[in-house]
């Protein structure tokens, strides 16, 4: 119930940061928002668990062995997880 109006399939874990490590592993792809060191290790964990990765106005990154692209736009986040999912 605490999750805001956009989230499909809320993931409730009570287990504060250690959570970062279930949020990629509960898709087939990470769009990943701005955000602080917590961003940083779900896109860590993404790669750990061959997620693709979309960065949406995220960090920069120096090439790693993580897929991470980045969009410009939310639908553009959107296609281009859709794309990554169906290689």
């Amino acid at each position: 119930s605490r999750a805001n109006e956009y989230v499909d399939v809320p993931i409730a874990t009570g287990l504060g940061h250690a959570r970062n490590a279930l949020v990629p592993l509960n898709g087939d792809a990470v769009i990943a928002l701005a955000g602080g060191v917590g961003t940083l290790s779900e896109i860590g964990f993404a790669g750990i668990y061959d997620r693709p990765v979309v960065g949406l106005e995220t960090h920069e990154l120096p090439p790693l062995e993580i897929d991470l692209e980045t969009a410009e736009t939310p639908e553009a986040a959107v296609d281009a997880v859709e794309a990554a999912v169906e290689r």
